[in-house]
This record gives structure tokens, C-alpha cells and sequence, in this order.
């Protein structure tokens, strides 16, 4: 194992601003990342006395560069723990100290924070990020920090034994079982009928998330998953052992929503609802829109089945991510998160509601930013677009200054040029961009996005 430690210094002459923090780099660095000669940890680089800070200090796990900007823009001194090939320059003005490292791998993580937390104290571990969401928990238990629970966090990210959780308490009832053969989902059918749905039991994204409608399909889908074992790296999974065993469930008929809300000491209050337009029989999610276009009945009925979960699983502070199919049996709960929703679903919450959760996550428990006390009216509506061209290798690219100079438009990512490759869409990391729009109504909101998303043209050919 090689550990590089880097003081902190003058930058680059090509980086104008902030310098490189200290930063311990643990395992193989890529080739973005510092690196040094092979060596022990080495404790001299840290202080022997705990240094006094001016401001608070977090430490963030994972996630993305804007989510360190954000902490620093809130007054926060910022511990980074994140995957080596994933950190560069651009954090260099909002990071104090990093640490690089597979931090889903506690045993590695844990020490070094640690030692680094004696040196310089951080009030709590947030991850805003779904692999790191446990990490944080496990931090904060480790150093008896503020912060969701270890219980409360594996079973949010444990299906299976959610399923089983709220059906013992009588909330959101639906059937299901854990399997690991074809032989378990006939057995399953036998019991409950078409369709069914079979997915990992602790992923999200849409990953290796099947519909099976009759008998035929499944030997071909208890394949299809087993062969989802090695396709991915293991940094991109919540567990290594996630295709050895998946979830069974009853088809839940109806639209799909999720909640989107902010927690503070046991107080669920709802930011928004966002309607949701899925796709294929992985139910690939391809627009978003808010706020919702339920009728307040059925928003009422939501959020009552919402905050009872919340309650229910035990979480008390930070955001969460429910998402809910309107069945026709009523609303029933698909799988919840503590953590903001993706698929820019945070954008869409800025524009539509003026509210941005990711501040609220990071600096409501260090009081940088006021509780809600209600939901937020709408200022207005949002709709985000998903890129999804035809399979094949990019040959052209066109329509994105005109899409970028529209006004309705809020934004535009793509992440394809000529010469890339489009896989089949199968989860949400098939998807090779979005578009999001803003309107006076959701309605006119998802009109502008589809308009703008069909005015960006990707044409592929085959791959031979």
C-alpha cells in the first residue's frame, strides 16, 4: 500500500487560485492524483496538538466537486475524503485536507480519519453521495459525531430488509422476497402471479432492474443479472456481492413519483414532489418535472405515507429521496435514500422552489442556514430532458448553441462527442446528457424540454 503525503504548498503557476491541501493518498493513485515514493503513513505531517479553528469543520465524503464548493461557500472548513481519480485542482480552493482512498473500505478509512479528526476536529461526516452515505454513518458512530444512524442507513440501502421492516409495522405492504435463482422466482410467481420485478437488492440508478412478465423470461433475466457480476467497478457498487443475490417483488402499477424532503430533529418537512417519466422494462427514468401535477388529494395521501416511513426507518436530520408508484391500491413506497435526489433533481428544486437541499445538508447542523418550518410554495416550474440517442458510435453532434441560447432553457450537459460510443439504455448511466428547461407551469416546463432535447441531434452509425 502506498501512502503520499502532500504538505501544503504554492499551487501550480497554471492554478490562479487556492492551494493544495495536505492530503494523504492511500492505495493506487491514477495518474490525475499526486503521487510518491512507496512508504509507511507517516505520522510527522500531522500536528501533535489539536490546531484551533476559527470555523467549523466537515468532513465530506465522496460526491461531487460542487458539493465541497458549497461547504466552503458556507463558512466551512472541509475534510474531503474521495476516490483518487476523482479529485484534481478544481478543490483545491475549498479543501483543507484530503484524503484519498477507496472510502467505501471503513477498515482503511476509519484510521486515517481518526487520526486526522485528533489532529484537526471535524463536527461530523456528510455524504451527499449514495457510496458514501454508510461511510459517513459509520464515521460518525466511530467518533460519537451528529449524524443519521448506522441502523437507519443500512436499512435504507437494504431492500430487502426495508420490505420486510415496514411490512412487520404495516406501512406501504408489498410482497416480496430475496432470491438467488430462476427457481426463486418461479416459486415467487407461483405464490404472487405476473409481473414481478427483479433488482439488487442494495443499488440504485435503475441498475439491473428487470421486469418479468411471463414464464419465458425468467431463466433469460435471472441470467442477465449474474451476468451484471464484473461489468462494473467496484467503486461503482454499494457492495461487492451486490448480483449475488437480488430482490423479488410484485409489479406496483401506476406513475412513479418521488419526495423530496429536509428533516430537522425528527420534523419532515416535504421541499417537493417530483413527477417522473420512465421507460423500458428497467423503468429507466427519462424526465423529471416539478412541482408536481398530483391533485392535492393524492399530495396529502403522499406525503402522510412519507413522513409515517420517515418515522418509521428513524431518520431525524438531512434530506431524503422517496420514491412512490400511485398504485392503483393507493401509494406504496419503491425505495427511499438519505441523501439529495439525482438526475439534477436538486436544479430543478433551485428553480421550481428556491430551495437548494444541498446547502441544507451540509450547513443546517452547524445553524448556517434556518429550518424550514413548512413546504415552500412554487416560484415557478422545472423539467429536466435526458439525452437517449440511438446505440452506436457518435458521428455527429448538432443543435447545442442554439439550445444553450434558447430561453428556456437552465441548462445543457453533454457528455458525448464524435467518436464515443452510446450503449443500449439499460440504467441511468446509459444516458448521455439532459436538458433542463424552466416554464410558468410544469406543463410548459416539460413542453420546453422536450422541444430543446429533440433540438440537439446525435447521430450515431453501428459499431461493427
Amino acid at each position: 500500500m502506498s501512502d503520499d503525503v502532500l504538505p501544503t504548498g504554492t499551487p501550480p503557476s497554471s492554478v490562479a487560485t487556492g492551494r493544495p491541501p495536505s492530503s494523504i493518498a492511500v492505495g493506487q493513485p491514477s495518474p490525475s492524483a499526486a503521487t510518491g515514493p512507496q512508504s509507511t503513513p507517516v505520522a510527522a505531517s500531522q500536528p501533535s496538538m489539536p490546531v484551533p479553528t476559527p470555523r467549523p469543520r466537515l468532513l465530506v465524503i465522496g460526491g461531487s466537486l460542487k458539493h465541497v464548493r458549497k461547504a466552503r461557500e458556507l463558512g466551512l472548513d472541509v475534510v474531503h475524503a474521495q476516490f483518487p481519480d476523482e479529485y484534481d485542482r478544481g478543490h483545491w480552493p475549498h479543501v483543507d485536507q484530503a484524503l484519498l482512498l477507496d472510502y467505501g473500505d471503513i477498515d482503511r478509512l476509519l484510521p486515517l480519519v481518526r487520526a486526522l479528526h485528533e489532529a484537526y476536529p471535524f463536527q461530523a461526516a456528510v455524504s451527499l453521495f449514495e457510496l458514501g452515505l454508510l461511510s459517513a454513518a459509520r464515521v460518525n458512530e466511530a467518533l460519537g459525531l451528529a449524524g443519521e444512524s448506522v441502523a437507519t442507513v443500512e436499512l435504507l440501502l437494504d431492500k430487502g430488509r426495508m420490505r420486510r421492516y415496514l411490512d412487520a409495522r404495516g406501512i406501504s405492504p408489498v410482497a416480496s422476497a430475496v432470491g438467488r435463482s430462476a427457481r426463486d422466482v418461479r416459486e415467487f410467481v407461483h405464490a404472487h402471479g405476473f409481473p414481478v420485478v427483479v433488482k439488487p437488492v442494495s443499488e440504485s440508478g435503475s441498475l439491473g432492474v428487470f421486469r418479468i412478465r411471463d414464464p419465458a423470461d425468467i431463466d433469460v433475466v435471472a441470467e442477465r443479472f449474474r451476468s451484471l457480476d464484473g461489468q462494473l467497478a467496484a467503486k461503482d457498487l454499494s457492495r461487492a456481492d451486490s448480483f449475488d443475490e437480488f430482490l423479488i417483488e410484485e409489479f406496483l402499477d401506476g406513475p412513479e413519483i418521488s419526495v423530496e424532503t429536509l428533516s430537522f430533529d425528527g420534523r419532515h418537512v416535504v421541499v417537493a414532489v417530483t413527477d417522473k417519466e420512465c421507460v423500458g422494462p428497467g423503468f429507466v427514468e427519462i424526465g423529471h418535472a416539478q412541482p408536481s401535477g398530483c391533485s392535492p388529494e393524492t399530495l396529502r395521501e403522499v406525503t402522510q405515507l412519507v413522513t409515517d416511513f420517515l418515522d418509521a426507518v428513524g431518520l431525524r436530520n438531512g434530506p431524503g429521496h422517496t420514491e412512490v408508484k400511485l398504485t392503483s391500491r393507493g401509494p406504496r413506497i419503491v425505495e427511499s435514500h438519505n441523501r439529495v435526489g439525482g438526475d439534477r433533481i436538486n436544479e430543478l428544486a433551485e428553480i421550481a422552489y428556491g430551495i437548494d437541499m444541498e446547502r441544507y445538508a451540509l450547513g443546517a447542523g452547524f445553524g448556517l442556514v434556518a429550518p424550514l418550518t413548512t413546504s415552500p410554495e412554487p416560484q415557478g416550474a422545472a423539467a429536466i430532458r435526458f439525452l437517449t440517442p440511438e446505440p452506436g458510435r457518435v458521428v455527429e453532434v448538432t443543435g447545442v448553441d442554439a439550445v444553450r441560447a434558447d430561453p428556456a432553457c437552465a441548462g445543457l450537459h453533454l457528455d458525448v462527442e464524435p467518436g464515443d460510443d452510446v450503449p443500449p439504455l439499460t440504467w441511468n448511466e446509459d444516458k448521455v446528457g439532459h436538458v433542463i428547461a424552466r416554464g410558468a407551469t410544469a406543463t410548459e416546463a416539460i413542453a420546453h424540454g422536450r422541444r430543446l432535447a429533440a433540438a440537439i441531434h446525435i447521430r450515431t452509425k453501428p459499431v461493427s
